[in-house]
């Protein structure tokens, strides 16, 4: 969606820009941190186009991708090889606009300012804590709907299941095909808008 489109946009379509929910737009608007109106004799929320620009770049919102709708990813994994290869394949067969983190502290501090639709979340990275990633992520506001999709090259079906039910969207098991990855994600992106 080009925002230029049109002069003013929904709670939802900013929601889909900023990566957040439809209802963490709404806070913004009741709070006055985003400009808009209300369409009279409704509760719908209108938020102009030159409103939200300010508003992003304020509060560190990127651009990326703003534009053409290009989802953002994150890729957090420690083994640099892996997240070379998926920046380059990326570049050549996609038009996401990739980070990366080797870290999951790092991560969180990316989350907040890259503000991506999808993270590819390596579980090496914190043993069996993972669950402290995932509840940081699902428990700000600003990112419920962020996707997370956990990637391990050791994981039996009910461990599978167990991460599935403790915050992740889904499970790629390593080594895994480049189509895999992407169907992931749009699989992910998908169930989001």
């Amino acid at each position: 969606m080009n925002p230029f489109d049109k002069d003013v946009l929904t709670t939802g379509e900013v929601a889909k820009i900023c990566n957040v929910a439809a209802r963490t737009v709404s806070k913004w608007f009741d709070s006055g941190q985003i400009e808009g109106y209300r369409i009279p004799g409704s509760k719908d929320r209108r938020i102009p186009v030159q409103s939200l620009l300010n508003f992003m770049q304020e509060h560190g919102i990127p651009f990326d991708g703003l534009m053409s709708g290009n989802t953002r990813v994150l890729v957090v994994d420690n083994d640099k090889e892996v997240c070379e290869t998926l920046e380059r394949v990326f570049a050549e067969q996609t038009d996401y606009v990739v980070q990366t983190s080797n870290d999951p502290f790092a991560a969180g501090v990316e989350c907040e300012r890259f503000r991506p639709h999808v993270i590819l979340f390596d579980l090496s990275l914190c043993g069996d804590n993972y669950s402290a990633f995932t509840n940081s992520i699902r428990n700000n506001e600003d990112m419920q709907a962020t996707k997370i999709i956990a990637m391990s090259g050791r994981l039996t079906e009910g461990q599978i299941t167990s991460l599935t039910c403790s915050g992740f969207d889904s499970v790629l098991r390593k080594p895994f095909t480049v189509r895999q990855v992407i169907d992931s994600i749009e699989h992910a992106v998908s169930v989001v808008y």
